[in-house]
């Protein structure tokens, strides 16, 4: 059960009392400093009043709690906090801040105030205290903002203190992926068995993405090869969905038929690698095989959420089977416990790509009976139809009740280029329809976040 402190606060100057406290019914006792820190709490009050207000009631400060507390809040990606709570525990001296704790405080200096601030930060420490995962945190600084000469700069100097992990080696890669030098990613996995250190399954896992995205089929598939030999690695289903996609993609069916099998292989009870091994099939045209899956996956999964239903509707929808789509929606309806209408939408915009889009539009209306309320996209699937088809008067019926229902989904953002189209239709229109445009312009002036002078409103 979840309450809100307020009234009850002895002292009014701390902003804990704001924060959701969590009673009996978590995995901590009622009076601990979990309840008082809520990862539920509002990301604009600072920690350090809260803490203090704990220690300044006789509480016990435990590095565990921290520790644990920090970790949560990283989880979450409230880095702000979680670096709060870091420096606090570092500069009261209540408690043990280990080496690992300088790694962590490092990162996430890194993450709140850049690089420039984590190299400040390093640099001050004492030699004895720059152990390897310093240095390895100063190193992802570095990756996550590209800075590619500092990166591998960092890196010889790691190697020559014999620093140098599988971990860092994988940094060093992924940031030529996400530099696009992915020519650069073999010679980073040569210089790794060079250096004595072991590739592990994500270091042959992104050097085999590497070949992939440059169509070097036949040294990706040497490298599988590789990785399949080494006995301490255990392949999961994962890298064989990634060369099984890349061999679709190449329109090499018999090898991409090989890599399914394998990963077929590997599933256990993974429902998401059945959605991957479903998705694969529907792109070979394949239904049999996609059928057997989806019965398989009932059988080993036990229980059905609505991401599986996407995967196999949209697969469904990819192979032309809108009646056997139909029927799946229906089971989907009978047993879901929250109405996700992302469900439904694959089926809309099957029935609107094949043209029909009067069908898309009385399913909706038949959801709508249900007790239903769509979602805005639900109805700018079916508008951005009737525009394709020349059909404006529907068109801006179907949007006019897509900013009708704009709350359900706040996030929405109607397309531009739909708007500009409806926009210019209803000016065409003249004096006949002044009054509805100036009201479809106010209500598109309501959706939060709308360039209204790239639409031509202001």
């Amino acid at each position: 059960m979840l309450a809100i402190f307020k009234k009850s606060n002895p002292n009014p100057n701390y902003p804990w009392v704001f924060l959701a406290r969590t009673y009996c019914t978590g995995s901590y006792p009622r009076h601990n400093l979990y309840s008082r820190i809520s990862p539920l709490g509002n990301p604009n009050f600072s920690m350090v009043p809260v803490l203090d207000q704990w220690v300044h009631e006789g509480e016990k400060v435990r590095e565990f709690d921290l520790r644990s507390i920090i970790r949560n809040l990283r989880g979450r990606k409230r880095y702000s906090h979680a670096l709060e709570i870091s420096e606090w525990m570092s500069s009261k001296g209540l408690c043990p801040f280990s080496p690992g704790d300088r790694a962590v405080q490092l990162d996430l200096i890194g993450r709140v105030r850049g690089s420039n601030a984590a190299e400040s930060y390093f640099d001050m420490l004492n030699e004895n205290e720059k152990i390897g995962k310093m240095y390895g945190a100063l190193l992802n600084c570095y990756v996550r903002e590209g800075l590619v000469d500092k990166s591998t700069s960092h890196m010889q100097k790691m190697k020559e203190m014999g620093f140098g992990s599988a971990l860092n080696y994988n940094d060093i890669m992924c940031l030529y992926t996400h530099t696009g030098q992915l020519e650069k990613i073999p010679d980073v996995l040569s210089d790794m068995k060079n250096d004595g250190v072991s590739p592990d399954i994500f270091s042959y896992r992104i050097c085999i993405n590497s070949y992939g995205a440059r169509s070097d089929l036949k040294n990706m598939e040497k490298l599988l090869k590789e990785m399949e030999n080494q006995p301490r690695i255990s392949i999961d289903w994962i890298t064989y969905s990634t060369v099984a996609n890349v061999f679709i993609k190449a329109g090499s069916k018999e090898k991409a038929l090989i890599y399914l099998k394998k990963l077929e292989a590997k599933l256990q009870k993974d429902a998401r690698g059945y959605n991957h091994l479903i998705s694969f099939y529907a792109s070979l045209g394949n239904k049999g095989e996609v059928r057997r899956l989806w019965g398989l996956q009932k059988v080993a999964c036990k229980k059905q959420i609505n991401r599986d239903y996407v995967t196999m509707l949209g697969s469904l929808v990819k192979l032309g089977e809108l009646e056997e789509a139909r029927v799946l929606l229906e089971e989907w309806e009978s047993s879901c416990q929250f109405y996700d209408f992302r469900v439904p939408n694959v089926l809309l915009i099957g029935y609107c790509q094949k043209g029909l889009i009067e069908k898309a539009e009385g399913l909706l209306q038949e959801i709508m009976e249900k007790g239903k309320t769509p979602i805005p996209n639900s109805w700018a699937i079916i508008a951005a139809a009737y525009s394709d088809k020349g059909d404006m008067e529907k068109t801006f019926e179907c949007m006019k009740n897509a900013l009708e229902v704009k709350e359900e989904n706040p996030g929405w953002r109607p397309k531009p280029l739909l708007i500009s189209s409806i926009l210019c239709w209803l000016n065409d229109r003249g004096e006949v329809e002044e009054a509805e445009a100036e009201a479809f312009v106010s209500s598109l002036k309501t959706v939060a976040g709308i360039d209204t002078n790239m639409l031509g409103l202001e």
